[in-house]
């Protein structure tokens, strides 16, 4: 026997029907409007942290690129700084010496090229005061050039008049040399202006 006699019902006897009833369809609809809701909700909130996302990174590109450029540009002005003294002493010394050195040979070698086609024609050099007996020695190690040397008081040292019959041509390796002074100088002069107004 079981003690359910003994225990107090509380609970109803008769159905109860809801007040309000609500059809399938209307609950079907309101899950889907509300789905919709959430989705569109996490679509935005998606696109939202994306753009943040893409923000942030165009950011710290843009910074790091910056701080590339800065270096880069700090660079570029250092090197050239330490260059500048380098050019100096390259237009100033070593070029000139290296061109008085080999100026008599660049005589020899323009000659050669002047007489190619030209093989009987006369030959003359006219030179500084002062180069001629350098540019006869040399002349007198190559048999095929047989020129005549002559020296011009009005000409400066490293200038030089080539004739080859009807054929000349004139060396000016101070010219030349003064033509890179210039270039070098134009090219850190415009460096340094852009550096200062970028």
């Amino acid at each position: 026997m079981t003690i359910a006699h003994l225990l107090e019902d509380f609970g109803m006897k008769t159905p109860v029907e809801p007040v309000n009833s609500v059809s399938e369809e209307l609950v079907e609809e309101a899950k889907l409007v509300s789905f919709e809701k959430g989705y569109t909700a996490g679509w935005d909130d998606a696109i939202e942290a994306k753009d943040k996302e893409a923000t942030r990174v165009s950011a710290a590109l843009a910074g790091s690129l910056e701080d590339l450029s800065f270096t880069y540009h700090e660079a570029q002005t250092q090197l050239i700084e330490a260059l500048d003294p380098m050019f100096k002493v390259l237009t100033s010394v070593i070029l000139p010496d290296t061109m008085a050195a080999s100026f008599g040979h660049h005589i020899i070698d323009q000659l050669n090229e002047m007489a190619k086609g030209q093989i009987n024609e006369p030959m003359e050099v006219v030179v500084a005061a002062g180069e001629s007996n350098a540019v006869r020695a040399l002349l007198r190690e190559e048999p095929r050039v047989d020129a005549r040397v002559r020296e011009d008081a009005n000409m400066s040292r490293g200038q030089a008049q080539l004739r080859v019959g009807q054929s000349e041509r004139e060396l000016n390796s101070e010219a030349l040399i003064e033509a890179i002074r210039e270039s070098i100088e134009a090219f850190s002069y415009q460096f340094k202006e852009e550096s200062n107004y970028g």
